[in-house]
């Protein structure tokens, strides 16, 4: 078979070209630093790097979203942790004011920290992070959730919906807790029931908060605590009608006990003075404060009866701030055990990630020194070939006859 020139050269420049194509290849994946450059070259590996990069990408999502969160709640956590020491602050002042020494004139200026304490209150609950949004508003980001209205009242205007991040495929977490659950919902009182004196009560007996001493026998029912003389009492279940205790003799400060309840009262009851206590009702802790204010504000006149109003909702109230104080703690502990889980959740993830992303770096990452010396191989094969092909075209019968 003969080969003709034209053949002999058409089949060099070929060789070489693909020598090149192949030099040029090898050069890319140095460059780029993969040895998959297009799928064509790997098509089962190109797809499995395809879906390792989707898990990472969805892997690097939850952490995005755990950052957020975290930044949300922990300003949710310095904010709880500036309500608690108000709220500690408030309570010093609250026993000032309550000491039967306080003169009008002091319980008045008790009562004006107490003013500048209760509109710091509102402002940490309008508390609102970098973007604007308030965080005690539920899902009603962008309005403001506390007002106090011109009567003394206060309004909540956000909802009662929590926020959540996806930081897993399997796991969201709370991002936010509503502000009618720190600030409003307040159980009243010891937080089972409230201990309150009749409006029209003239003697000085002031009532303790008491506390609920055995829960199966506590009913949750209405009861009054009725002075029949200056020494006597019945106790009366209001709500069934029914006489709990009758003609018990009273001594100031002993223990009156009944249906799981306990509690006492001081001072001198008169004929005729009564005591309710009743079931535990939702109060706000803004509430709770301002109804301190207007009992230092109110003058005493100095008479008994006057500063056992005072002492009995100082008392009452003292011991709903207790409560407060404990929701906000409790409140403090969720955050802290979201911002636990996030953590955690966040250590897993970058574990899962490294394993993700070494899989693909063995799928798609090139092995530098193995492509280096392919590459000086091609190279070198490229550069005899061009040399050779060189050579063979200088030859010619011309040059020996």
């Amino acid at each position: 078979m003969r080969i003709s020139t034209q053949q002999f050269s058409q089949a060099a420049i070929s060789s070489m070209l693909s020598q090149e194509a192949q030099l040029s290849q090898t050069q890319q994946q140095l460059s780029t630093g993969r040895q998959i450059l297009t799928p064509a070259d790997n098509p089962a590996g190109a797809a499995q790097a395809l879906n390792l990069q989707s898990a990472i990408d969805t892997n690097t999502q939850y952490q995005t979203n755990g950052n957020a969160a975290t930044a949300r709640l922990g300003l949710e956590q310095s904010t709880l942790q500036g309500v608690g020491n108000l709220l500690q602050s408030v309570r010093t002042l609250a026993l000032q004011g309550n000491n039967g020494t306080q003169t009008d004139a002091s319980r008045a200026s008790i009562a004006s920290q107490l003013s500048q304490n209760l509109q710091q209150l509102l402002a940490m609950g309008n508390t609102q992070d970098a973007g604007g949004s308030y965080i005690f508003s539920g899902s009603q980001t962008q309005t403001k959730p506390f007002t106090q209205n011109p009567n003394g009242s206060f309004s909540y205007f956000g909802d009662n919906a929590q926020r959540y991040l996806q930081i897993d495929a399997n796991r969201q977490v709370a991002v936010n807790d509503a502000g009618s659950n720190v600030f409003m919902q307040i159980p009243s009182g010891n937080g089972s029931f409230t201990a309150v004196p009749g409006a029209t009560n003239t003697g000085s007996g002031i009532i303790d908060p008491g506390t609920v001493t055995a829960a199966t026998g506590y009913t949750g029912d209405t009861y009054q605590i009725q002075f029949t003389t200056a020494t006597q009492f019945n106790v009366v279940d209001s709500t069934t009608g029914t006489t709990v205790l009758s003609n018990q003799a009273f001594q100031s400060g002993s223990t009156i006990s009944f249906a799981g309840i306990q509690t006492s009262i001081t001072g001198a009851p008169a004929t005729g003075d009564q005591f309710t206590i009743a079931p535990s009702q939702s109060q706000s802790m803004f509430q709770t404060v301002q109804n301190m204010i207007t009992a230092l504000n109110t003058p005493s006149g100095g008479s008994a009866g006057s500063q056992a109003r005072l002492h009995n909702v100082m008392n009452q109230s003292l011991s709903s701030l207790d409560q407060a104080m404990t929701n906000v703690i409790n409140k403090q502990a969720g955050v802290g055990s979201r911002l636990n889980a996030i953590t955690d959740q966040q250590q897993l993830q970058s574990n899962a990630k490294l394993q993700l992303q070494t899989a693909q770096s063995q799928i798609q990452d090139l092995n530098y020194a193995s492509a280096i010396s392919l590459y000086n191989q091609q190279l070198a094969g490229l550069q005899a070939s061009q040399l050779t092909y060189q050579k063979v075209q200088s030859l010619s019968l011309f040059k020996y006859i």
